[in-house]
């Protein structure tokens, strides 16, 4: 059968965060810049699990052809 990407939102569930697919496994986030950001920081995709989440802004960065890539 199909695998069907379904997502279910209730009212006063939280937006997903925002997903990023990235070449490579370092990256820096610094939520978008302006008002709404936060200082830089460099990340580093976790090789097991294919993600990392940014402890700032909760952005999710995933690693391109990893676990995590639904993609691949």
């Amino acid at each position: 059968g199909e695998m069907a990407m379904a997502t279910t939102t209730t009212a006063n569930a939280l937006p997903a965060p925002e997903v990023f697919v990235i070449d490579g496994h370092r990256t820096s986030c610094d939520g978008g810049g302006g008002a709404l950001g936060h200082p830089k920081v460099w990340l580093e995709i976790d090789h097991d699990t294919g993600f990392v989440e940014c402890g700032y802004c909760d952005r999710r960065f995933v690693e391109r052809g990893g676990p995590a890539d639904g993609g691949a």
